[in-house]
This record gives structure tokens, C-alpha cells and sequence, in this order.
């Protein structure tokens, strides 16, 4: 995994710029993501292996799926893949150049994790204390885990505020086993 985020930084960089130059990250962004999904797909995947398919018929294959909303300079992203045997990397292509368009954003992602389901006006306040203190807008993902017992977990970048029951407990039973 870590040896894959090596090979997609550069090809993930290269997107960052062709995107950035063009004023299209969004247009980029979600073009990536679809085809992420399509290299992560597991026939897709017979087919990258496929020793018996040429680059031109793979690359061809792959624009197919992928469908029509591709611009000129996405396809030819999408052949240089090809060519470098590098599709099967693009999901984490797609990771890094959205931590890229993010950090150029100023934009922070932020997982939660609530014991229970919160409310909108929970959420919103919630989100709008954590954006005042990173001094960031964040794109927010919300699950719920009852093994919390209680409370929240935030993670915002490497930073990881846990003001859960289940972390307070355990914190107490360190704190009596020292």
C-alpha cells in the first residue's frame, strides 16, 4: 500500500497541475473518482492484468467504460496510465489529489464518530465549533459507533480529539493501573 501511494504521488501531482493550470479541479476531481472506481473494479482489474491486451486496446477499453464527460487532456491522463502500467494506482491518485485540491483549498477533512445519531443542529454546531478551531472549512464524514458508549470521536488531519465515554474510561483505567 505505502509502495502505491509512492507510485501515484507523481502521477497525482502531475493531475494537481494540469488541473490547477486549467482552473478545473473540480472537473478533475470528479473525473478521478470515477476512475478510481473503475480501476478498483475487480473484472476491471482482470483486465489491467491481462498480459494479452495491448496498451491501445486497454486504454480504449477503459475510456469505454468510463463513459463520455472525459475532456482531451483527461483521456490522454488516462493513456500516459496505461502506457506506465499505473491504472491499477489510481484509486490512490485520486487520495492524493484530493489532499492536494484540499490543502490548496484550505480545506480539512474530519471524521466523527458519535455514539449515537445527531441531529442537524447537533452536527452543524458541532461542525461549526471544529471549523473555528482548525481555522479551516471541513468536508465532514459522520458514522456512528455504539461501542462509544457515549459521546463523540473527532479525527481532523493527525489530530484526534476523543471526548467519548469509552476513551475516558480507558484513560481512567490507565491512569489507576500506573
Amino acid at each position: 500500500m505505502a509502495e502505491n501511494v509512492t507510485i501515484a504521488r507523481p502521477y497525482a501531482e502531475a493531475a494537481f497541475q494540469l488541473a490547477s493550470a486549467g482552473n478545473a479541479l473540480g472537473p478533475w476531481s470528479e473525473a478521478l473518482d470515477r476512475l478510481a472506481c473503475i480501476a478498483a473494479d475487480p473484472q476491471m482489474g482482470d483486465c489491467i492484468s491481462d498480459p494479452k491486451l495491448q496498451p491501445a486496446q486497454l486504454a480504449g477499453l477503459f475510456l469505454d467504460v468510463a463513459g463520455t464527460g472525459l475532456s482531451a487532456e483527461q483521456q490522454n491522463y488516462v493513456r500516459v496510465l496505461v502506457e506506465n502500467e499505473r491504472l491499477q494506482v489510481l484509486p490512490e491518485i485520486r487520495d492524493l489529489f484530493v489532499a492536494l485540491k484540499n490543502e490548496h483549498e484550505g480545506v480539512k477533512e474530519a471524521n466523527i464518530v458519535s455514539a449515537f445519531p445527531m441531529d442537524d443542529a447537533t452536527l452543524k454546531a458541532l461542525v461549526a465549533d471544529l471549523e473555528a478551531r482548525f481555522k479551516a472549512k471541513l468536508n465532514v464524514t459522520v458514522s456512528v459507533d455504539p461501542e462509544l458508549i457515549g459521546g463523540v470521536k473527532i479525527a481532523v488531519g493527525d489530530e484526534v480529539i476523543d471526548a467519548s465515554v469509552r476513551g475516558k474510561l480507558a484513560n481512567m483505567a490507565a491512569a489507576l493501573k500506573n
